[in-house]
């Protein structure tokens, strides 16, 4: 059965501050290349913590290993929030875990019951992506800062996904308001950072760690993964280390991975 085109209004902005206030200054803007770039200058010039810049179109995206990417006026969710998180340095990896928790649950508060996490930064709709995220530290005059981008497709069309790996919400038959959506996220991702926060960035402590490992659809799997270095690691995703990396079990022993691009071999429950 065919489907009407998504209606793009434009997002409410008075109705996000009401629904925000207390925890985030947010900004609206038509288009920009990068939200990410625009935050961490902002950052550098002693912005405060909480503040959302929200593009209603960005044109020049970034995602991991400086991929690019854009997404047609209005639909998607593509904006940065800016975070300065007073816990030990070792526990900041967790942020881009953190981030993904919240926009899951966030997504399934919403009526997508499919979505789960892919490590270390996708967030799926059963096996296709259809957000990423990019947490970028920034040094600025008042101490190191993270930069939370998240890009997420809410109703791109099959038309105008960029790859075949790639979905939308709408496309997966999840009709939602955008601005609600956004309200959504941010609220998930504060009630995720203020608890994290308070175990001063412990993850097991703060539940973050169990959290993860239950909505991440990597464990239990074999993967293969792409190093940066150019080498591939091919074996089972066993667990999330302490630091926030991949654990993998290959014939010869378990390798924690920091960083890479994971291919899931087989299905997974």
């Amino acid at each position: 059965m065919s489907r009407d085109l998504p209606d793009r209004p434009p997002l409410d902005v008075e109705r996000l501050r009401a629904r925000l206030a207390g925890s985030y200054d947010v900004e609206v803007v038509d288009a920009a290349p990068s939200t990410n770039a625009l935050v961490a200058e902002r950052a550098r010039g002693g912005a405060a913590e909480g503040l959302v810049v929200v593009a209603e179109h960005q044109t020049a995206g970034r995602g991991r290993l400086d991929r690019t990417w854009t997404t047609p006026d209005r639909s998607a969710l593509t904006f940065s929030v800016l975070l300065r998180p007073d816990v030990p340095a070792e526990s900041w990896p967790w942020l881009p875990l953190l981030t993904g928790v919240a926009v899951v649950r966030s997504l399934r508060d919403s009526g997508a019951t499919t979505a789960q996490l892919k490590w270390p930064n996708d967030v799926l709709l059963s096996t296709r992506k259809t957000a990423g995220l990019l947490v970028e530290r920034v040094d600025t005059p008042g101490g190191p800062a993270a930069v939370v981008g998240i890009g997420l497709n809410v109703s791109l069309t099959a038309a105008e996904l960029p790859v075949e790996s790639a979905t939308s919400l709408w496309h997966e038959g999840t009709t939602v308001d955008r601005t609600d959506q956004l309200a959504g996220v941010l609220s998930r991702l504060w009630e995720e950072y203020d608890a994290w926060r308070a175990a001063d960035g412990d993850a097991d402590r703060s539940g973050l760690a169990a959290a993860y490992a239950g909505l991440c659809s990597t464990l239990g799997r074999d993967v293969r993964v792409d190093l940066p270095t150019g080498e591939v690691l091919v074996g089972e995703a066993v667990r999330i280390a302490a630091g926030g990396g991949l654990v993998v079990r290959t014939g010869t022993g378990e390798t924690t991975v920091g960083a890479g691009d994971v291919v899931h071999v087989r299905p997974g429950g």
